[in-house]
């Protein structure tokens, strides 16, 4: 097949999602195209994945320059040029309803990934999220999601079976030079006293409700951390005053040795977020041999065997919290008990993920040749 990934803005973590698709369909002997913005991060993609650059983006999808439409037409052209048998929108961005349009004009099957049906709290596009996903669900051929809940829900609103397809969330976070040699360094995890909090520092995400939980627990002895709080952010936003003295704070873009070697030495990965959709941090905990410990929201209870890969606890509750965690760091010998049966979780998922995506894509081609 000749596969087209679209993704219009220069938004990190969608090009995580996006190369781990492409670079997956390459190494299974499709021809792969990525059509996206001068600013994509390079070093995500495999070299055999031909990548055009017909835009200059600069900033998220939902930006005051989405406005300037004339963006979707070059984007179109660029894709036609390539003729694929399928293009797979990855990302959110206002161009992609007027895109999808011309590209249903040109015949050309369109998959697109919905990552968030509602938008997070304290954003300011809410409104605008709701009518955009009304839209590309009208227009695009078959939609992908990566929680069971969301595809429900999309049923519910009468989207028919067919054009919905669902797979859990399980790209990495690391660039192709470490994937290539890391399965390796898995084997050699340690279960060190503490939780990592991994990403941005947001208000969804509950940050103060860790800080407050983490102020619970018991002080380590000697100097040791009990959580770091590693991701980009203003945490001055988020906690007023001093923090707790068991809490070490990396507030800026985490390289790829820094998070390795984090996930390497915690005892554990929390998330205590406060809404959410779906996260990739889970399955990457899983991938690392590490358990987790997660909030009742969105999707993510589905990433979770409770007892068993990891827990669950009311999101913004701070003392369930940090009952949770002290309990989980005090047992080491359960957490690499646990964090196997994470692994064993994401490798069968893994493997599923791939034949799932296969068949939506040779089914959706087939029916694009039959004039469907």
């Amino acid at each position: 097949m000749r596969l087209c990934y679209v993704l219009l803005s220069p938004t990190f973590g969608m090009h995580q999602y996006t190369a781990d698709l492409a670079n997956r369909m390459v190494q299974a002997g499709h021809d792969v195209y990525l059509v996206t913005t001068t600013r994509y991060p390079r070093d995500r993609y495999l070299p055999a994945i031909s990548v055009h650059t017909p835009v200059d983006t600069r900033n998220t999808g939902f930006s005051p320059a989405g406005l300037r439409l004339s963006g979707s037409r070059e984007a179109q052209a660029e894709i036609c040029a390539l003729f694929p048998d399928l293009v797979h929108v990855t990302g959110p961005h206002l161009w992609n309803i007027p895109l999808i349009w011309l590209l249903r004009q040109a015949n050309i099957p369109v998959v697109h990934t919905l990552h968030d049906l509602d938008p997070h709290s304290g954003t300011s596009y809410g409104r605008l999220l709701h009518l955009w996903n009304r839209k590309i669900i009208r227009l695009a051929d078959h939609i992908l999601v990566h929680g069971a809940c969301y595809r429900e829900r999309l049923l519910a609103m009468g989207v028919p079976p067919e054009r919905v397809t669902y797979t859990p969330l399980l790209h990495l976070f690391l660039g192709q030079a470490w994937l290539e040699g890391i399965r390796h360094l898995t084997s050699q995890v340690r279960y060190e006293p503490w939780a990592l909090f991994f990403g941005r520092l947001e208000h969804y995400k509950g940050v103060d409700h860790l800080i407050t939980a983490c102020a619970m627990l018991d002080t380590p002895t000697g100097n040791g951390s009990r959580l770091v709080l590693a991701g980009p952010g203003s945490l001055e936003s988020l906690w007023a005053g001093a923090l707790p003295p068991s809490i070490e704070v990396r507030s800026q873009l985490i390289g790829d040795e820094e998070a390795l070697d984090l996930f390497r030495r915690c005892g554990l990965l929390v998330l205590p977020y406060l809404d959410a959709t779906q996260s990739a941090l889970i399955p990457a905990a899983y991938f690392f041999r590490k358990p987790v410990v997660v909030t009742w929201t969105g999707a993510l209870p589905e990433y979770v065997q409770e007892g068993k890969t990891g827990w669950l606890v009311e999101p913004d509750h701070p003392p369930s919290l940090a009952r949770c965690l002290g309990a989980a760091l005090a047992d080491p010998a359960r957490l690499a008990e646990m964090g196997a049966a994470g692994r064993a979780w994401y490798d069968a998922r893994r493997t599923a993920e791939q034949y799932v995506l296969e068949q939506m894509y040779e089914r959706l081609v087939e029916e694009g040749k039959d004039g469907h």
